[in-house]
């Protein structure tokens, strides 16, 4: 089979709960819990960290900077990164398409400090055949660029590329491309969507 299938990673295989980080960092901060969500979730410090144009340590000090954040690298980065939960059914039917033969891949906007929290606590993450993160390649979806990484690195193209991610904007990038695009909304309506395509 042709057929090549990449999975979005937050909200798809792990969910994610930023307010988790923040509390913990708000803690050890001068700012207020509000502060800090609005600056991990929404500032241009974790844009630049997602694209690769801040290091794990530029971005631990511009944080630093911001909200007087009195813990380590080590610290921040523990806060930082362990905010993931899996979702089992979406886990289930990675590996089920994975028994079926199918390569399969991860295709995420994200940064090291998540890459490797999630690497070290899910097993499931170490069986996909490759790996596109936007701090890597230095764009983020929906531009067109991570998606031309992922057609080289899994090197299809068009239909033979199904695509699942939660958010509309990235989908549409892919279904652009010509990619078999689904937008996750809950496991129930993916597992249908994906067994209408034959997978």
């Amino acid at each position: 089979m042709n057929t090549v299938v990449a999975f979005d990673l937050g909200k798809v295989l792990v969910d994610f709960d930023y307010s988790i980080a923040a509390r913990k960092i708000a803690a050890r901060s001068k700012k207020s819990l509000a502060e800090i969500r609005v600056l991990i979730e929404q500032s241009r410090f974790i844009l630049d960290y997602e694209t690769g144009r801040l290091t794990r340590r530029e971005f631990y000090a511009q944080v630093r900077e911001a909200t007087g954040f009195s813990g380590t690298l080590e610290e921040f980065g523990g806060f930082f990164a362990d905010i993931f939960t899996e979702i089992p059914p979406m886990v289930e039917l990675h590996a089920r398409i994975r028994q079926r033969g199918i390569a399969t891949y991860i295709f995420s906007n994200t940064n090291d400090l998540a890459v490797e929290h999630v690497r070290r606590n899910f097993p499931f993450f170490a069986n996909f055949d490759g790996y596109i993160y936007s701090y890597e390649v230095g764009t983020m979806k929906p531009d067109p660029g991570i998606y031309e990484a992922l057609e080289k690195l899994a090197n299809r193209r068009g239909a033979d590329i199904v695509y699942l991610d939660d958010r509309p904007e990235n989908v549409a990038g892919g279904a652009a491309r010509g990619w078999q695009a689904i937008l996750h909304e809950t496991p129930e309506k993916t597992r249908a969507a994906v067994e209408k395509l034959g997978l």
